[in-house]
């Protein structure tokens, strides 16, 4: 089932939907099924390293999503389906969560059956949509590796720019390349900050 609608008790949080998707903060119920999602190799194609192998690293996840939430206002969603037969399962997770306080990090992660089908791009447009109405003055960013040409080309679609390219910092892969997009001009102080943490 689609989780409840109304605000969090504890935050103010609130669901949201767009055309398709039921996008909620996550609760202590959505363990399970985020778990899956991020234990699952195949949506870690581009960085293994992340991939989740035990329950406490989606938790610990999970709890400083909600500390997003709670700092500033907003932070990254469950996304599940919101009608038809499938109401209810989880497509994947993303949003916008204040990043080292100087930047929104716009980011989806969706379950492999579920790419192809404009989820992302109806996820990221209402992620920036409320990452404007709560603090417009703070940038909006996406983070990613280049090698991931299909998060790139939806950071692009959600009209975000390339603002800088070079080595990924505490990556295990000496190789990976980083890209720093953003939906404005960046200051060399904060790219420096967000590319070296």
């Amino acid at each position: 089932m689609p989780p409840d609608a109304p605000p969090d008790a504890t935050t103010g949080a609130v669901s949201t939907r767009t055309r398709r998707l039921l996008l909620a903060p996550p609760r202590l119920a959505d363990l399970e099924d985020v778990f899956a999602l991020y234990s699952d190799p195949a949506v870690w194609e581009h960085l293994p390293s992340g991939r989740h192998t035990d329950r406490t690293r989606t938790a610990l996840l999970l709890e400083r999503v909600r500390e997003s939430w709670d700092l500033a206002g907003l932070g990254s969603w469950v996304a599940r389906l919101a009608e038809g037969p499938e109401a209810g399962r989880l497509v994947g997770t993303g949003g916008c969560d204040l990043r080292l306080g100087v930047a929104w990090n716009l980011s989806y992660r969706l379950h492999r059956r579920d790419w192809g089908h404009g989820y992302a791009g109806e996820l990221a447009a209402a992620a920036i949509a409320a990452a404007r109405r709560v603090h417009p003055d703070v940038p909006v960013t996406a983070y990613l590796l280049e090698r991931n040409e299909r998060s790139a080309a939806a950071a692009e679609r959600a009209g975000l720019h390339l603002q800088w390219r070079g080595p990924d910092a505490g990556n295990p892969d000496p190789d990976a390349v980083r890209l720093l997009y953003a939906d404005r001009p960046l200051s060399r102080l904060v790219v420096e900050l967000l590319a070296t943490t």
